[in-house]
């Protein structure tokens, strides 16, 4: 028993073959268009994170103090705000004492009622050869995020 093949038998193989090969791509791209979306659907998520990070930031104020030296011997504790937004009933203390800044000053400015963004306050430090180098500074704000926020700054005298 003879098997014929004849043209008709050769073009349904390769037909046949072809159509496994065609199956196979077809696996293969939607196994990578399914690695695409997901990772689309990643970077759309972490995309949509930080957005909402910056419109959390957009909010906040955020204080920061750094000592700065006015001519030769003239020190002044430099509080500003570097936030997007308003710092209100700002307050500030010294967790480990204060020997530089002075205290009628601190009165007279402390607590502020609203420091904008960009805007600052000096204090008049007093630095002579034996004070510390180093001031510790707590920061007390309230602002559209929350209230009694804090912040603790260690500013070196310049």
């Amino acid at each position: 028993m003879a098997i014929k093949i004849d043209i008709g038998d050769v073009i349904a193989i390769f037909a046949l073959l072809l159509s496994g090969y065609s199956t196979k791509k077809t696996f293969e791209f939607n196994k990578r268009q399914n690695e695409f979306i997901e990772t689309n659907d990643r970077l759309n998520k972490l995309l949509l994170q930080k957005e909402e990070q910056d419109a959390i930031s957009q909010g906040c104020a955020d204080l920061s103090a750094n000592f700065i030296k006015i001519g030769k011997s003239n020190s002044r504790l430099k509080i500003f705000n570097k936030g997007k937004n308003t710092a209100r009933n700002v307050r500030i203390e010294f967790p480990e004492g204060n020997e530089l800044i002075m205290d009628d000053d601190i009165r007279d400015k402390f607590p502020i009622p609203i420091l904008e963004q960009y805007q600052y306050v000096e204090l008049m430090a007093v630095v002579y050869d034996q004070s510390p180098s180093r001031l510790m500074v707590k920061l007390i704000w309230d602002d559209n995020m929350g209230k009694d926020k804090s912040k603790i700054i260690t500013p070196t005298v310049a």
